[in-house]
């Protein structure tokens, strides 16, 4: 079931993540084939949601935000088609870390 992002939204400390595409060719100028190339482990940032509960029940915040341009296991993620797109849907954890 294809879901709007106007109608979704990420609970507790999911992230929805866009793959940025990795470069089709390589440094000499050879064409990748799509069965050859790795899945990239870079993406930016489209949703998050409004942070996990810590033992006292307060509600932490995520350190990502929409727009950031984050690095993620490769095999990290649920991935979804929301409004036609394919996105990846992970929990903060999964995140290694935003680039720039």
């Amino acid at each position: 079931m294809e879901q709007s992002m106007t109608t979704f939204r990420p609970l507790h400390d999911r992230v929805v993540v866009r793959r940025l595409t990795g470069e089709e060719k390589t440094a000499g100028g050879i064409i990748i084939p799509d069965t050859a190339k790795d899945k990239p482990t870079e993406g930016e940032v489209v949703s998050v949601g409004p942070g996990a509960r810590n033992e006292q029940g307060q509600i932490v915040a995520l350190d990502v935000k929409a727009g950031d341009k984050v690095l993620f296991g490769k095999w990290s993620g649920t991935e979804v088609k929301i409004d036609g797109e394919e996105l990846l849907i992970m929990k903060e954890s999964d995140i290694m870390g935003v680039i720039g």
